[in-house]
């Protein structure tokens, strides 16, 4: 069996909702949504992957904060934290589109099959971030 290749997405929240991007139609799972993030390197941390890996895709700093969920789909190992916006405004470079989606809407998006099983935890905890 090959190894694991471990995954990290931010859930980016601000506002009540989370950043949502769309797979680019030259990217493997093409068209469908995801929290935004990539592999980790050998000997990096998930938090400094989140970190450079999101201002490689958005052009953004974040703050890495708690864990949401994890999930694993084939070889796929995708691990979700919550995060937030330090400085900047995302803007898609590897993605067709990123748009703020509020806890309702989740469902709506056509997701990729890794992201699919972490909806429910994620939908919680952007509901909880929009609960005063």
């Amino acid at each position: 069996m090959s190894e694991r290749i471990r995954v990290v997405a931010a859930a980016i929240l601000q506002g009540g909702r989370v950043l949502c991007a769309l797979r680019s139609p030259t990217m493997s799972t093409p068209d469908r949504w995801e929290l935004p993030g990539g592999k980790v390197e050998p000997g990096e941390s998930d938090a400094r992957a989140l970190v450079r890996e999101i201002r490689e895709e958005l052009g953004v700093d974040i703050e890495v904060g708690g864990h949401i969920g994890t999930s694993v789909h084939g070889r796929i190992e995708l691990v979700a934290y919550v995060a937030r916006l330090r400085a900047g405004v995302p803007r898609p470079t590897e993605h067709a589109e990123v748009r703020w989606v509020g806890p309702d809407a989740l469902h709506t998006l056509q997701w990729a099959p890794a992201d699919v099983p972490l909806l429910g935890p994620l939908r919680d905890t952007v509901s909880a971030e929009g609960t005063p």
